[in-house]
């Protein structure tokens, strides 16, 4: 009797020693869009030129020094948008840093409706600085690959339509490299923690 439980119990160290194996080989985790590529952390960002809310281009390179936090979603968004993006400007007040600490960049998946007037004056809803951003579709098309962001219309009653798309923000450092995401799930203190890695 006593032998078959010392067999058991070193069969379970060995599944436990096995599983143990398997997660210190796994690769690096990888964000992918329901039904796109998937794309390394590593390579999450770079460089792009959208379209601000003055009409004008808006490059990458204007946020060059700067951590941000970039957000994608669309103006009619009616709930996790305007959610995200008040949560944030929330967090950028509890830093402590002012207003030039961090930018937090708002780029349309919607650029059908959302023109630069239009993301120009959902920003200056939450009355303190968002950079709004739209583009052509291609632009846009391109930056949500850089991102690994995915949206997609979804048909509403009357020939409407909303958006679904990713609910994440990207955490970027001042020299433009991926450092975190912050999910809507996350408490308030773990989404901070996360924000002082690059404006602490």
């Amino acid at each position: 009797m006593l032998g078959k439980l010392r067999i058991a119990l070193w069969a379970l160290v060995l599944i436990a020693a096995a599983a143990l194996a398997l997660l210190l080989t796994r690769p690096a985790p990888q964000l992918a869009p329901p039904g796109g590529s998937e794309l390394p952390l590593t390579a999450i960002g770079g460089p792009f030129t959208l379209v601000g809310a003055d009409g004008k281009p808006f490059a990458s390179s204007r946020l060059a020094g700067k951590p941000f936090a970039i957000f994608f979603g669309f103006t009619h968004c009616p709930d996790v948008c305007p959610t995200t993006l008040a949560r944030l400007t929330r967090l950028r007040r509890m830093l402590g840093k002012g207003e030039d600490a961090l930018a937090i960049v708002f780029v349309s998946v919607d650029p059908e409706r959302d023109g630069p007037a239009e993301v120009g004056t959902y920003a200056k809803l939450f009355d303190t600085p968002v950079i709004g951003l739209t583009g052509t579709p291609a632009q846009i098309e391109q930056v949500k690959k850089q991102y690994a962001v995915f949206s997609a219309k979804a048909p509403q009653p009357g020939g409407d339509y909303s958006v679904d798309h990713s609910a994440s923000v990207f955490v970027m450092d001042k020299a433009g490299q991926f450092v975190a995401t912050i999910s809507p799930e996350e408490s308030d203190a773990t989404a901070l923690a996360k924000l002082r890695r690059v404006a602490g």
